[in-house]
């Protein structure tokens, strides 16, 4: 069983991430003893979205591309409405999904990244809850969607918004300490 103290987790986003879904699991994650990395598309520090205009901007540890999934427990995405719309274009990101799913890595997502599940075709015949305005798109996905704080299939972990980010963060520590989730094949057929 994994301890805090000895897990490694990525942070992938880019810029327009909603400022406190990478802030409070970034900072919370290394907290609980965790060393969290950011990975960014080009490597290069990224600006938050504030609520109603752009915020801070978080340094980055690598490119997406360079990143070992053998090398990280788990894999957190935040949302906001750019970052994830962003993202589930870059053929890198979408494929760095898969294959943390496929490896049965913890794979974690607030708001709006659920965009991202959907697009890497993992989120089929998955219970699974996002930010309200996208839940046709998780249905349409095939997504058992639910209106809850946290939702888990088999180490998949979602959440809606910013006010479930004690308990999404707190899911993710509770699930990494439960080790690698062994999961079935699901496409997005």
């Amino acid at each position: 069983m994994p301890t805090m103290d000895n897990a490694k987790i990525l942070i992938m986003s880019t810029h327009g991430f909603e400022q406190s879904e990478l802030e409070y699991p970034l900072e919370h994650l290394k907290k609980a003893g965790a060393t969290v990395h950011v990975a960014t598309p080009d490597g290069k520090p990224i600006r938050g979205w504030d609520e109603k205009d752009w915020g801070k901007s978080v340094d980055a540890d690598l490119k997406i591309s360079e990143v070992k999934v053998d090398e990280y427990n788990a894999l957190v995405l935040p949302g906001g409405q750019i970052n994830p719309d962003v993202l589930r274009v870059e053929e890198n990101a979408i494929q760095l999904v898969r294959n943390f799913v496929s490896s049965g890595k913890i794979v974690a997502a607030i708001c709006h990244a659920p965009w991202l599940l959907i697009e890497a075709g993992v989120i089929k015949g998955r219970e699974a809850t996002s930010y309200h305005s996208i839940r046709t798109d998780m249905e349409n996905a095939g997504a058992k969607w639910i209106d809850a704080e946290i939702a888990i299939d088999n180490g998949i972990i979602t959440s809606r918004s910013p006010k479930d980010l004690k308990a999404f963060v707190a899911k993710i520590i509770e699930e990494v300490r439960e080790g690698d989730h062994q999961r079935k094949s699901l496409s997005a057929a």
